[in-house]
């Protein structure tokens, strides 16, 4: 995947007004199967699949026992098995945590190497695809999915996506991943389709809140810090890491990932600027851009809890300058709409 094919900003827009084709081959997939896969996984997350019928995906934190992040991962429900989707940098790290903590019975599959991943995204993502898919797309709800065959290609699609926009994810048989490609640029032509690098996926990614796994979040954070409390069933009977999440919760909060917004022209939070409070570093960005949406500076920063609070104002360090950022809930941006 390319930082971009034709610019950044060009990209950007095009998700945001049209439609957009990722090409994530380099995610990994595993296939969990066999007796208590399903009890397992639900183990192995903070989130509840369980409670997801047969087509369901959820979206979780996968944490060591002291609350600190794996990974976050998407999974999903199938008849008698369990397809996990997890990060690129984290696949070898990330096998051998669920090979080490499976119980006997359950068989894990790493499938990465075999799968090919495309993304459409973008508010004519579903028209796009309804020609070969059929009228049923437009009754996948979000965050689920559904197996089809496209034209002799077993192709799992779900209505899932990292840009805030409407959008689906296809994982197949990574040797007609060219043939497939070429396909959905020849249905999208009608529909001003782009390709989108890695460059618009970040700012398309950050302007809607999601966390980015290494920068974001990681092992020394948690869940409950980064505002993915509503990914933590505490009501679950176990998982890896309840017991510190649950002491976290009833101790407070010290800390918590946060938006900020610059309005001066010129001056851009990055990764790893400093964020002062009263004049003393409190913690530093953990992403940040220009958003082309907003047209001002977008960041994430994990602030101390009595500035966490949405309307404070805390400095950015950039580059020897300081910088007033307002500190605010995220996303920045709902679909369809500029949040400011």
């Amino acid at each position: 995947m390319p930082l971009s094919y034709a610019g950044q900003m060009v990209e950007h827009e095009a998700v945001r007004t049209r439609v957009g084709l990722f090409d994530l081959s380099h995610m990994g997939e595993f296939a969990l199967s066999g007796s208590g896969a399903l009890e397992f996984v639900d183990r192995l997350i903070t989130n509840d699949l369980s409670r997801k019928e047969v087509g369901g995906i959820v979206y979780s934190p996968m944490c060591r026992p002291d609350g600190g992040i794996v990974d976050d991962v998407l999974a999903y429900r199938k008849a008698d098995s369990v397809y996990l989707v997890v990060n690129a940098a984290n696949i070898v790290k990330d096998r051998d945590w669920v090979r080490t903590n499976a119980p006997a019975g359950v068989t894990i599959d790493d499938v990465s190497e075999e799968t090919a991943l495309l993304a459409i995204q973008g508010p004519m993502a579903e028209a796009m695809v309804k020609p070969f898919t059929g009228a049923w797309i437009s009754d996948l709800a979000y965050y689920h999915f559904r197996e089809f065959d496209w034209d002799g290609v077993p192709v799992l699609i779900s209505r899932t996506g990292y840009t805030g926009e409407d959008g689906f994810e296809l994982f197949f048989d990574r040797r007609h991943g060219a043939a497939v490609w070429e396909r959905l640029q020849e249905a999208g032509r009608a529909f001003e389709l782009a390709p989108i690098g890695l460059a618009a996926r970040d700012t398309l990614r950050l302007e809607v809140g999601y966390c980015l796994y290494g920068n974001d979040i990681d092992d020394t954070t948690t869940p409950l810090e980064a505002g993915l409390q509503w990914t933590v069933k505490l009501d679950k009977s176990d998982f890896l890491g309840k017991a510190a999440l649950v002491a976290q919760k009833e101790a407070g909060l010290k800390r918590k990932l946060m938006g900020l917004s610059i309005d001066k022209p010129g001056m851009i939070a990055r990764g790893g600027m400093a964020v002062q409070v009263n004049g003393d570093v409190a913690g530093r960005v953990t992403s940040g851009t220009m958003s082309p949406t907003l047209r001002k500076s977008i960041a994430m920063a994990y602030v101390p809890i009595g500035s966490a609070k949405p309307g404070s104002m805390v400095q950015v360090d950039i580059r020897g300058r300081l910088a007033d950022a307002v500190v605010q809930r995220l996303p920045f941006y709902l679909e369809g709409t500029r949040k400011t």
